[in-house]
């Protein structure tokens, strides 16, 4: 029998293309599950898929630095590309394949007519450099943004410049450090309240700005415990970094009192807004006394997720943070648009700048696409679908796994592993075994205020028919587990999957992080093999 090819880069556990097989195949290929190599496994030295001129011959000006050996890239043939990340994406699941659950994350989908407008001309093709006089529609595009983010979140200034929802975090924690700056107040205020349900990057921001970061725990109910918080205010805390709906998926329903008291404290109210989809069009952030929130538009106006970007994550201000907004500002000017760089004379007082452009045109297009075929009643839909969606999910399996807290939710459902106590099955186990049900996993072990969390968000742009069939799903394996003999069945998960578990401790202590010829050995001929 063909043994399946070893693909582990040297990992315990990645060997595995499945169950083991009664017969096996030539190939190591289960029909259209693709045994592929690494690229540099393939290919020959010398091949490849375009005709290049030989390079003149010019003067050695390394100074002794000229590669000796080859350089190691794998020669192919341009079909022999193809192929090869094609069938890497079939192994990929993504949210055009099925329900995405991952807890806020918001994993939505993207409407088609964002793309194709992104790709106009005019819009695709533009450069970041070219003269301010041939973008005047790109800028206005812009303008138009950001009146719908400051309409929709009752907000006076918003910065566009930053790339993403951290960077985000960081441009309004940063006007925040600028406004205590200007009151005298900078040296004193060193504290930020970060409530445990918060968005997990938001203790990281503040303590690279040099703030020192303070817990404030949660109440019975999954909200900041607002006694805890008073007692925490001081004439030395700085700002609170709040989420709402924060990651329990639960809305702060005394937020207006957290920020009354907040603010008669002398310190600002930063709202993460990881979790804007839950309450846009229904909620204006403004009205509840927040002084700054970063939007996703990757999360609540649909852009794309993934790959390390583009990305976009404009920041509302407050009357109290606009003067301190960063570079650039796009102004008009009669009837032409420019763009307000370092030093140009502008209300207030900028604190610099974050970034080399204005943002990220791309994201901004199809973001404003979004709001434009939605308008104001379909964003809030939006919202309210969001919300049902999750609460249909609760509901459907309140009954046989374990909600965290009692009563509805917001965007997204939290369950703990109570459920599963006393079963040999963990919250990773279960997580793993969805695999082999067609589902990326949810959100694992976050918040951590709620023990082995499992948290899951389905989004507005599920259907009904494909939740049902995703609930169906967990409940089918809470029964499994429930029946307190498939321990080893759900450790073994997933199954079905291309690569089974990695061994975590050994790829956590020894972790193989580049691929060497040595960490897979030359394979025997397969010919001979075949005949053994």
């Amino acid at each position: 029998m063909v043994q399946s090819l070893d693909r582990s880069q040297g990992r315990a556990g990645g060997v595995a293309a499945g169950p083991t097989n009664t017969h096996g195949t030539f190939t190591g290929n289960r029909a259209l599950q693709i045994e592929e190599p690494l690229i540099f496994e393939m290919g020959q030295a010398g091949r490849c898929g375009v005709d290049l001129p030989e390079p003149p011959k010019v003067k050695d000006r390394l100074n002794g630095l000229r590669r000796a050996g080859e350089i190691g890239l794998p020669g192919l043939s341009e079909p022999q590309v193809v192929q090869h990340y094609t069938r890497l994406s079939q192994k990929n699941y993504a949210i055009d394949m099925g329900v995405y659950p991952l807890g806020s994350c918001t994993m939505k989908h993207n409407p088609r007519i964002n793309e194709k407008v992104a790709r106009f001309p005019g819009i695709g093709d533009l450069h970041p450099l070219q003269p301010v006089s041939t973008v005047q529609g790109a800028l206005e595009l812009i303008d138009r943004l950001a009146h719908w983010l400051k309409t929709l979140t009752g907000m006076p200034a918003v910065a566009m410049s930053p790339a993403a929802g951290a960077h985000g975090e960081m441009c309004g924690m940063m006007a925040i450090a600028a406004a205590l700056e200007a009151k005298g107040e900078r040296a004193q205020r060193k504290t930020v309240l970060a409530p445990e349900s918060a968005h997990g990057t938001n203790p990281a921001t503040a303590a690279a700005l040099g703030f020192t970061v303070k817990p404030i725990p949660a109440n019975e109910r999954g909200r900041v415990d607002l006694a805890a918080l008073k007692a925490a205010l001081g004439p030395d805390v700085a700002a609170i970094m709040l989420t709402n709906p924060n990651t329990c998926g639960l809305f702060e329903g005394e937020i207006v009192e957290i920020s009354k008291a907040v603010h008669a404290a002398g310190a600002y109210f930063y709202c993460d807004g990881a979790n804007f989809n839950a309450i846009v069009g229904r909620v204006r952030p403004g009205d509840l006394g927040i002084d700054c929130m970063h939007i996703n538009l990757h999360k609540t106006f649909s852009t794309p997720h993934g790959g390390g970007g583009p990305g976009a994550g404009p920041v509302v201000l407050s009357a109290a943070l606009a003067p301190y907004a960063p570079y650039p500002w796009i102004v008009k000017d009669g009837e032409k648009w420019r763009v307000a760089e370092d030093g140009a004379k502008v209300e207030g007082t900028p604190l610099g700048r974050l970034k080399a452009f204005h943002g990220q045109m791309g994201m901004f297009t199809r973001a404003l696409a979004y709001i434009m075929s939605h308008g104001a009643d379909g964003l809030k839909q939006v919202a309210e679908d969001a919300v049902l969606n999750a609460n249909y999910v609760m509901a459907a399996l309140k009954d046989v796994m374990s909600p965290a807290f009692e009563g509805p939710c917001m965007h997204e459902a939290l369950f703990d592993d109570s459920f599963l106590k006393d079963t040999g099955v963990s919250t990773l186990d279960f997580a793993k075994a969805m695999i082999d049900e067609g589902y990326h996993p949810m959100t694992m072990y976050f918040p951590l205020v709620v023990h082995g969390a499992m948290l899951i968000e389905p989004t507005e742009s599920v259907a009904k028919e494909d939740l049902d069939q995703f609930i169906g799903a967990l409940r089918s394996l809470a029964a499994r587990a429930k029946t307190g003999t498939a321990a080893e069945a759900f450790k073994a998960a997933p199954l079905y999957a291309p690569r089974r578990r990695l061994d975590e401790t050994l790829a956590a202590r020894k972790p193989i992080l580049r691929w060497r010829p040595s960490n897979n050995p030359p394979e025997t001929d397969p010919v001979k093999q075949a005949a053994e």
